[in-house]
């Protein structure tokens, strides 16, 4: 059964009760969190979570250049592997299933070495990191991101080569629809692909924006989904249209508004596909 979460990284700056009781208020079923473990109180969260009947879905991790599994530098590469560990801790410990994981740094555009070595790094990190993941009941999956934002993995085919190297049961692939909009042939197709190693899906419009509000066609996507047998969460990740959508601006759509109408539209969209 289909499950709807909403990233909490675009209620910038917002007192983390507002944005659960937010959630809980639309019907959502998960809420994914950011992955800063040392910034969250894992005994409010969880208090919460228990208050507002909403469940912990997932965890956003964060990839920086002090923390890049596919880096030239030893330290920094382990950074990445100990960073990941420290989100399966914060995961397990509020019951969230997964935790979104990229090899490179956030808007790192370049290769440092190449492709094979840093595909053997990435093989080597996401081994450690996965085995320690699965030992606590939590998965990794890999989401390609679209080449303005990421070098080494931008398509689904790319992801699901990258998950079969590593091959482990708690590690797989991960889709988002803004970034496959730039990138797939065919959404549809690149989730067919994916199969059952699909474990997490991000939501959002090619404008990112709320699905509906952009020129993305969902109804492929909701059937793919279907043929699959999909039963992870799909995600919301909406952002701002700025160059630096990270940059903490408050949007006030993005708060209520786009958070009732992307729930609204996904299940109505999936209402008809029955």
């Amino acid at each position: 059964m289909i499950k709807y979460g909403y990233n909490t990284l675009v209620y910038a700056g917002e007192n983390i009760e507002t944005s659960i009781a937010r959630l809980s208020k639309f019907g959502y079923d998960g809420v994914e969190f950011v992955g800063e473990p040392g910034q969250m109180d894992t005994g409010l969260i969880k208090e919460l979570l228990n208050k507002y009947n909403i469940s912990a879905s997932t965890i956003c991790a964060i990839y920086n250049a002090e923390r890049d599994i596919v880096s030239s530098d030893t330290q920094t590469r382990r950074n990445a592997i100990e960073y990941i560990k420290s989100c399966v801790d914060f995961a397990s410990t509020i019951g969230a299933q997964g935790i979104s994981l990229t090899p490179t740094a956030c808007m790192k555009i370049y290769q440092e070495a190449d492709r094979e070595t840093e595909l053997n790094w990435a093989v080597e990190g996401i081994k450690e990191a996965g085995s320690f993941a699965g030992e606590h009941g939590v998965r990794l999956t890999v989401e390609p991101w679209n080449r303005y934002e990421n070098y080494l993995i931008n398509r689904m085919e790319q992801s699901l080569e990258l998950v079969n190297r590593v091959d482990l049961p708690s590690v797989g692939c991960m889709g988002d629809t803004y970034h496959m909009n730039i990138e797939e042939v065919d959404i549809a197709d690149a989730i067919r692909l994916a199969g059952d190693k699909l474990y997490h899906l991000h939501i959002a419009d090619s404008n990112r924006a709320a699905p509906g509000r952009g020129h993305i066609d969902f109804k492929p996507i909701a059937k793919a989904l279907k043929d699959i047998n999909y039963s992870g969460y799909l995600t919301m990740e909406l952002l701002p249209a700025f160059a630096d959508p990270f940059n903490g601006t408050r949007c006030e759509e993005f708060y209520d508004q786009y958070t009732e109408e992307s729930i609204v539209f996904l299940k109505k969209l999936f209402k008809e596909e029955v």
